[in-house]
């Protein structure tokens, strides 16, 4: 029985050149993660206004920022998207692997939200609180993910760095689950780890 070696000289060259593609590429679509992180951050900022007082409403309006954020970035996304792919001459593979990693949390974002209200309305709205608090946390191991799989393919030790913060922001957000400061800290972790880390890569790639 025979078989192909794994490491052949065809596939180390592909490799290599993956690798040095990614390092030499910047990453294409920064003006979508620093639209989503200024607009969901300003949606949290809001919801902690809300919550403290600050803003007239209370907790009954802290949605009302959550449904505008959603309706404009979703907006956005619509008008940029083709806007990027006209002005796109090669699309490499590192930026290609990062436009579906980041597409596919975009959607398990969705999904887990769905989940949640689906388990809420199972369980009963007792448990939307509890619920609610562990949404931060999770979507930050979800920018975690994306970071990672774009940290690789581009070899970026920054994006390693975003990575591994978002991880520790996580659990951190949690700390804080119960009290309107939460929103506070989600706000920061957005805008730092996704709004600003976006406008500097969007920069980069002279997009």
């Amino acid at each position: 029985m025979t078989h192909d070696p794994i490491d052949t000289p065809a596939d180390i060259a592909w490799m290599r050149q993956l690798a040095e593609e990614g390092a030499q590429t910047p990453m294409r679509g920064g003006s979508f993660l620093m639209t989503g992180g200024l607009v969901f951050g300003v949606a949290s900022l809001c919801h902690w206004a809300f919550a403290t007082g600050l803003l007239p409403g209370g907790m009954d309006a802290v949605w009302i920022p959550w449904l505008a954020s959603g309706v404009i970035f979703a907006a956005f996304i619509a008008i940029a998207t083709p806007q990027l792919k006209r002005t796109e001459t090669v699309l490499t593979t590192a930026n290609k692997a990062s436009a579906i990693a980041w597409s596919a949390m975009g959607w398990g974002i969705f999904a887990m939200f769905v989940s949640m209200v689906t388990l809420g309305w199972k369980l009963g709205m007792d448990t939307l609180p509890v619920i609610s608090a562990l949404i931060p946390s999770i979507i930050l191991v979800f920018y975690a993910t994306g970071w990672a799989v774009s940290a690789v393919m581009h070899r970026s030790r920054a994006m390693w760095i975003l990575s591994i913060a978002s991880f520790i922001a996580a659990p951190v957000l949690a700390l804080f689950a119960g009290s309107t400061a939460q929103y506070l800290a989600y706000a920061a972790a957005l805008i730092g780890l996704m709004g600003l880390p976006g406008y500097v890569f969007m920069r980069a790639a002279g997009k």
